[in-house]
């Protein structure tokens, strides 16, 4: 499974972004797909996860109530929608494929990482 976020950029704090995470195969609804972001000089942190078949999600208390991730799994592709956004969530954002059970935020659980796409929100 290849991987293709995009949708990044920059936007003023109170704006908002779409991100989007194209993937490659057939396999596509057989995974949980996440949203890891990386803040310069930071670690990686675990954003958002869907189930694969779209009904549970799960988000980090940081973006609760700001973000909402979705999915198509009619066009293998999987959404962030980003709202309300901090300067504070400037960050390089990767999508991730798990076939682990259950929703996870550990990004050792995924199997699959795309390139990443920059968000850069100014104060």
């Amino acid at each position: 499974v290849q991987l293709q976020a995009s949708g990044g950029g920059l936007v003023q704090a109170g704006g908002s972004l779409r991100l989007s995470c194209a993937t490659s195969g057939r396999t596509f609804s057989r995974y949980n797909m996440g949203w890891f972001r990386q803040a310069p000089g930071k670690e990686r942190e675990f954003v958002a996860v869907i189930g694969w078949r779209g009904a549970g999600t799960y988000y980090a208390d940081s973006v609760k109530g700001r973000f909402t991730i979705s999915r198509d799994n009619a066009e293998n592709t999987a959404h962030l929608q980003m709202n309300s956004l901090k300067p504070e969530d400037t960050a390089v954002y990767y999508c991730a494929a798990s076939k682990e059970y259950g929703l996870r935020r550990d990004g050792r659980a995924y199997d699959y990482w795309g390139q990443g796409t920059l968000v850069t929100v100014s104060s």
